[in-house]
């Protein structure tokens, strides 16, 4: 604005009046007028050297500066300006209209801005159209240089003197240009025009002291506007007044939601969240305050702080790495420091390749700010991943160490050089010779790092941390060459101080199988003060079973498990190692169990490991034939398996006292509480507990216990572990498991003679197999030895189901003769006769159906029925020939109907046939001999024979 007069400029920056503005641009004109008078000549100079001001208006926008300022300066300076478009006018005067506090359409004011707008854009039209004209004319008509010139000077007076208009219309688009920048700087308040007024009686009430009408306020602001930021952000002011800083902290969470570009707010929240210990909140209020300025470092780090209380390690990890990102060069040491925190981290997480990344990362930003803790650390996390040519690159290129090389290497790669030269051409030798030169450096250095390292030269200023890291690379690559003097050098110095070096380069030793050069260094450390730790004699106990002294790498492992009791390699180990040496006590004793019943429930790692003890204790226990024990240590095992399951079958685990020994045994308990409420949650922590095992091999466990329970005759034990079994989802699920568990399940209860549980297995077999004759063969037996009849039913149900198998139709009408249903038992009997015609067993049964129907009080054709049974019993003895068998039958039957005469003499003929001879059954079990004189002896007795009776009685029942 140097351009301007300077009373104009003391009347924009409200320094005078209008009216001393009008005056003293009076006065200067007068002024100006008498000057140009006495010399015009001067006045040409001073025109022709006077730089012209709408040079610097036209097609330039400076900063801050609006077209329309520009344009009023350019009206009252005379010159032509490209007015802006009216759509650009237009789009300005709606953002204004839209953003603007007080220019409002209902506003007096500015209605008569609006009218002094337009007034102001037809004077400077008319102005414009009269510069034309005047510009236009003086070049057609030819004018004389004097008169131009006087033309010129009162233009040049035209547009320094402005008029009153053009005052006003300066003032007016300054005035707008203010408020625009002002708009900029705050967030579109969506508070109607209605209700500002309100709103600021509600602060002034505020201001007085008058909370409870400031609160009644806000709170009609909020029912009526609901997204305007303003009544909450008052609300949170008065209640913090108050100290209730809880509801302050929620509305001041309202009004930053609904106003979030205001970054200082967050922060402001997020501290008082932090009073009131709300971390979670506060790491929200920060991201937001990050999302509007996202390159404010102290943010990052706070949020990054709060993510590590929380234990996010991730989203902690992430923020660090922003930082880094926006941390400038010059800041080096504040970047290397957090580097070394962040691959710290990483490390204590298992994440090398994250840590990797961060210290590469480093190196190569600054890598003149690397001292020797960083160095340490890059080849400690290259050690641990196993780059062990990258941990020796930074140590050679950070620590000044020379390795000596065998130079045959880069002798080999010459000849291939040479034929790659011969086969290119002479332009691509001219065009690329440079970085043929530049490939043939760095295939030399290739060469030379593939030689093998003769020697090593280590400066005296390198600690001997970095030391030992050289030594651990060295060994790892199989350089053992220089190694002989740095080992010298390093144990040279005291174990006390520098132990875990000597374990570091003894543990590498240990990798690559060199237990020779081991062992000095860690007998070294077991007979310090410092270092005999339990670690340490582990390492001594393996260097010495690898080389063969078992004596002393079993005194090794007993001193690590005197010093570590929960350490379950060395137990396991030294086990092992007393069982090779003959001392099975020894071995047991190494594998007690570690851990109390309370921990093993709490603790998943504890039961884990006990796990893992408790089966190489059952393996060594069956080995060494001790059966009792071997059962508790599987019992133990599948009880933490069957936790839940055996809760549900109702089975708990129970010591008792046995030859004076403590044996544990399964017991069924009718009224035991349920300890598991969430079963599911339940099973589900104890798959997580008990997966140091495969299922296979859970499997394998759980048969070789209850098969092993059933050798000892502990059959009842055996069905309830197979009950528990049944329960456990993993088994059940699997349907051939399933079907071999109820299997051995009925095998058990038919031993433990549990007639009633032994039915359950073998009806659902029956019912998923019922063509299998092996199942109703044991299905028979079980009817036989039950006192029970539930199995009528079923048999019924079942023949509705199948009517056309045999062995239910014979058990049918075995069931019906049992029950006195002789008509059903005679209709299945038939049914069998009719199918199996050549069998005497149905013609027995037929034909005894008959003599029982005829036995009956009421009965009409009794003859017939008589008849009718010894027709089809005569054709039982033809089918099966006369043998005790036979005889004893028919004898029987004449007997039940009284014919005693004929009964005698068949009695009589059985006893006189031998019994048959059958493989594998004792000859007295087929024998009817007893059965036959005990029937005899009956029919003297009644006859009034009691010597003959009680001859039969001594000759074939006495023992």
């Amino acid at each position: 604005m140097s351009g301007f007069s300077a009373e104009l400029i003391d009347y924009l920056e409200g320094r005078i009046t209008f009216e001393e503005f009008d005056k003293r641009r009076d006065e200067r004109r007068a002024k100006e007028s008498e000057e140009t008078e006495v010399s015009a000549e001067g006045v040409e100079e001073e025109e022709d050297a006077q730089p012209s001001t709408s040079a610097q208006i036209p097609g330039i926008k400076d900063d801050g500066v609006s077209p329309g300022v520009q344009l009023a300066f350019a009206s009252m300076l005379g010159e032509t300006l490209r007015p802006p478009s009216s759509e650009e006018e237009a789009e300005e005067e709606e953002e204004e209209d839209s953003m603007s506090y007080v220019d409002d359409e209902d506003d007096e004011d500015y209605k008569v801005e609006e009218a002094e707008k337009a007034k102001v854009d037809v004077e400077v039209e008319v102005k414009k159209q009269r510069r034309r004209g005047k510009g236009g004319g003086g070049g057609r008509r030819g004018r004389g240089h004097r008169k131009r010139r006087e033309e010129e000077e009162e233009n040049e007076e035209d547009e320094e003197d402005p008029s009153v208009g053009d005052v006003f219309a300066l003032e007016m688009e300054l005035n707008r240009e203010n408020k625009k920048m002002m708009r900029e700087r705050r967030h579109r308040s969506k508070l109607p025009r209605a209700l500002r007024g309100l709103m600021g009686e509600a602060n002034i009430r505020y201001a007085r002291g008058e909370k409870e009408d400031a609160i009644m306020m806000c709170m009609e602001i909020i029912r009526q506007a609901p997204l305007a930021y303003e009544p909450f952000s008052t609300l949170a002011m008065i209640y913090e007044d108050d100290e209730d800083m809880e509801k302050a902290l929620q509305f001041g969470l309202i009004a930053a939601h609904l106003n979030p570009s205001d970054g200082e707010e967050w922060i402001r929240l997020a501290e008082m969240s932090l009073e009131q210990d709300n971390i979670r909140q506060a790491i929200l209020c920060y991201t937001k305050a990050i999302k509007y300025n996202p390159t404010n470092v102290r943010y990052l780090w706070e949020r990054s702080s709060l993510h590590m209380r929380l234990g996010e390690h991730k989203h902690c990890m992430d923020g660090y790495r922003r930082i880094l990102s926006l941390l400038p060069m010059e800041d080096g040491e504040h970047f290397m420091q957090l580097s070394k925190d962040m691959a710290k981290s990483y490390y204590e997480s298992s994440d090398l390749t994250s840590a990797l990344g961060v210290i590469e990362d480093a190196l190569l930003r600054h890598p003149s700010l690397v001292s020797d803790d960083f160095i340490n650390m890059a080849a400690e996390l290259y050690i641990a991943s196993r780059q062990y040519n990258k941990a020796l690159e930074v140590l050679v290129q950070f620590t000044g160490l020379l390795l000596i090389r065998d130079e045959a290497a880069a002798e080999v790669v010459e000849p291939k050089q040479e034929e790659r030269e011969a086969e290119s051409t002479t332009e691509e030798e001219e065009k690329k010779s440079d970085e043929e030169t530049k490939s043939e450096t760095v295939e030399e250095t290739a060469a030379e790092q593939k030689g093998e390292i003769k020697d090593v030269q280590v400066p005296d200023s390198v600690p001997v941390d970095l030391r030992a890291k050289l030594m651990v690379c060295l060994i790892h690559l199989h350089v053992f060459t220089p190694l002989e003097g740095l080992v010298s050098t390093l144990m040279e110095q005291s174990a006390e101080e520098i132990g875990d070096l000597y374990l570091d380069v003894a543990e590498a030793y240990l990798e690559e199988g060199e237990y020779m050069t081991a062992l000095p260094l860690l007998s070294a450390l077991v007979i310090s003060e410092k270092y005999n730790l339990a670690v340490v004699w582990l390492r001594h106990a393996e260097c010495l079973k690898a080389l063969g002294h078992m004596e002393v790498a079993a005194e090794s492992y007993t001193k690590v498990v005197e010093m570590a009791p929960l350490h379950l390699e060395a137990r396991l180990s030294l086990a092992t190692l007393q069982q090779q040496l003959g001392r099975p006590e020894c071995a047991l004793k190494a594998l007690e169990s570690m851990y109390d019943s309370e921990t093993l429930a709490q603790d998943s790692s504890a039961a884990q490991k006990e796990l893992k003890l408790l089966l190489h204790r059952s393996t060594l226990l069956k080995t060494q034939g001790r059966i009792q024990d071997y059962l508790d240590s599987t019992i133990t095992m599948i009880s933490m398996l069957l936790k839940v399951a055996m809760q549900r079958a109702k089975v708990c685990v129970r010591s008792v006292i046995v030859s004076g020994e403590n044996h544990l045994r399964l017991v069924k308990v009718k009224d035991m509480q349920t300890e598991i409420d969430d079963q599911e949650a339940a099973y589900l922590d104890n798959t997580g507990k008990t997966n140091v095992l495969s299922k296979e091999d859970w499997w394998q466990l759980l048969v070789s216990c209850v098969l092993t329970l059933c050798d000892v005759q502990r059959y009842e034990e055996a069905e309830l572990m197979v009950e528990s079994a049944m329960e456990f989802y993993s088994f059940y699920d699997n349907k051939p498991r399933r079907k071999e568990m109820e299997f051995i399940g009925l095998s058990a209860t038919i031993l433990d003679r549990n007639h009633y549980n032994a039915y359950n297995y073998i009806r659902l077999m029956l019912m998923e197999k019922v063509d299998l004759p092996q199942l109703w063969n044991i299905f028979n037996q079980l009817t036989i030895t039950s006192h029970h009849q539930r199995h009528h039913r079923f048999c019924l149900r079942l023949l509705l189901k199948h009517p056309e198998n045999h062995a239910l139709c014979v058990l049918c009408g075995h069931n019906a003769m049992v029950s006195g249903s002789f008509k059903h038992a005679l209709g299945q009997y038939v049914q069998a006769f009719q199918t199996h015609s050549d069998n005497p067993l149905y013609s027995l049964c037929v034909g005894l159906t008959f003599f029982h129907m005829a036995s009956q009080k009421y009965v009409a054709k009794r003859h017939a029925l008589v008849l009718q049974g010894f027709s089809f019993l005569w054709r039982y003895v033809e089918l099966r020939g006369e043998c005790q068998e036979s005889m004893y039958n028919l004898g029987r039957a004449l007997h039940q109907m009284g014919l005693t005469h004929l009964a005698i003499h068949y009695y009589q003929k059985a006893l006189t046939i031998p019994a048959p001879k059958l493989e594998g059954m004792p000859d007295d079990q087929v024998d009817l001999q007893r059965e036959i004189a005990f029937n005899l002896s009956l029919i003297y007795q009644a006859s009034g024979n009691m010597g003959m009776a009680r001859q039969l009685i001594n000759t074939h029942c006495v023992i």
